[in-house]
């Protein structure tokens, strides 16, 4: 009997394929599960994580018999809950956290409790804040959210920010024991100290988007829940703080995420950006994401309002002929100016080859071959400069640094494919 694929990071048994909608809960609900546990156990990371697993194998075994309850989230917060009570039972001072988790298990668990409807409250938006705190460096943060919002695996992870797995891994102990040892809340900020915690949050928020954009590794180009569970922390942050830059992140992540569907093929491949049929853009999300964009823009001019425009005249060009490359590539020169960052740098660089020619991109590209060496869109960026000029032997070069970068499976196919294309011509 075949088994479905379990959500990253965890593992069950098989599952009967007569009951595929047990996946999509679990990758549903996934870290609203693991926030309202991690709040009950009192900050403790690695045993909510535990006992949300075992709850999801008690689930695969309940459910494939009697199907999903009504209310699936409050069953698996639940089963967690009883497993973690029976594991702090064997622990030290238990009835202290005993009489916690049941005072607090009424509410937590309550069928009827949405946790939606109390934006201030939400679990997750707890622990984005957790993750997120200035105690933890920048990159602890990014791949402990990572981990726990996004449920990626720790070689996952490792992946994406191109260190090994045993140093991710050693990374996220030390975050977790970080947050145990300094006794860091699990809560939202109090309203005077949302400004000063907001770029984080803001931050790591759009790097979680990123990695279900254009997912680092894997099968699938697209991670629909990553952006999805991004795009929702941009909405509660958008209500939290009445200031510009997190209605630029919003409608950044919306205007990106309105191109999902036109992205690959029916097969799974890479379709690029001059390539998408625009008539299945999402004009619902991009309806959403254009107004905020310029309410933004009114509030301050920030990065993630810049690039927010940035998107927005892709999304406004009803052909690919028709963007304003001579627009875009001054709003990246805003940003450079401002925020540098190679990254930005290379988008500047491709901009300008869109206005000036390959020439001018590759001249722009060229200062940032040491701090992009690991970046695979660098490389590929290069190559296809190249492939346009018709140096298909440099191209070809380039295109197997792209592809010995990167672990997205959909990329990979992309790049193969161009380099079989120049190698020939090179013949």
């Amino acid at each position: 009997m075949p088994a479905t694929a379990a959500p990253r990071g965890l593992c069950w048994p098989a599952v009967s394929a007569s009951h595929p909608n047990i996946e999509d809960v679990f990758r549903r609900e996934r870290s609203r599960v693991l926030a309202t546990v991690i709040r009950l156990v009192g900050g403790d990371f690695d045993l909510a994580e535990e006992m949300v697993q075992e709850a999801f194998v008690a689930a695969l075994q309940d459910w494939a018999d009697v199907g999903v309850p009504a209310q699936p989230r409050a069953w698996l917060v639940g089963v967690a809950r009883h497993k973690a009570i029976d594991v702090i039972r064997r622990r030290v001072r238990f009835a202290d956290r005993r009489a916690a988790l049941t005072a607090e298990a009424e509410v937590a668990f309550d069928p009827r409790d949405a946790p939606d409807r109390d934006l201030v409250t939400d679990d997750r938006l707890r622990l984005i804040f957790t993750c997120c705190h200035p105690a933890l460096a920048r990159e602890a943060q990014v791949a402990l959210t990572l981990r726990t919002l996004g449920g990626l695996t720790t070689e996952e992870i490792a992946r994406a920010f191109l260190v090994p797995s045993t140093t991710m891994a050693q990374r996220l102990v030390r975050a977790k024991a970080k947050i145990r040892d300094a006794g860091i809340p699990y809560r939202v900020p109090e309203p005077r100290d949302l400004p000063e915690r907001l770029d984080a949050v803001m931050a790591v928020t759009y790097l979680v988007f990123n990695e279900g954009y254009a997912a680092s590794a894997g099968d699938d180009l697209v991670r629909h829940e990553l952006c999805g569970e991004a795009i929702r922390l941009g909405r509660v942050l958008v209500e939290l703080v009445d200031d510009g830059e997190p209605r630029g992140l919003l409608a950044l992540m919306l205007l990106h995420h309105a191109r999902r569907d036109a992205r690959v093929t029916a097969d799974g491949d890479l379709v690029l950006l001059e390539a998408q049929d625009r008539a299945r853009w999402d004009r619902t999300a991009i309806a959403e994401g254009l107004p905020l964009v310029e309410a933004a823009l009114r509030r301050e001019i920030g990065p993630y309002g810049i690039q927010a425009a940035i998107a927005a005249v892709h999304a406004r060009a009803a052909r690919a002929e028709d963007t304003d490359w001579p627009q875009i590539a001054a709003l990246y020169r805003a940003i450079q100016a401002r925020w540098p960052s190679p990254v930005i740098a290379l988008n500047l660089a491709v901009a300008v080859a869109m206005t000036d020619g390959p020439d001018a991109g590759l001249a722009l590209c060229a200062p940032l071959a040491d701090a992009l060496d690991g970046y695979h869109l660098f490389h590929a960026a290069r190559a296809d400069l190249l492939r346009r000029l018709g140096r298909f032997a440099e191209a070809a070069i380039a295109y197997r640094a792209a592809l010995a970068r990167t672990q997205a499976a959909p990329e990979q196919r992309f790049l193969a494919r161009r380099l079989t294309q120049v190698s020939g011509a090179v013949g």
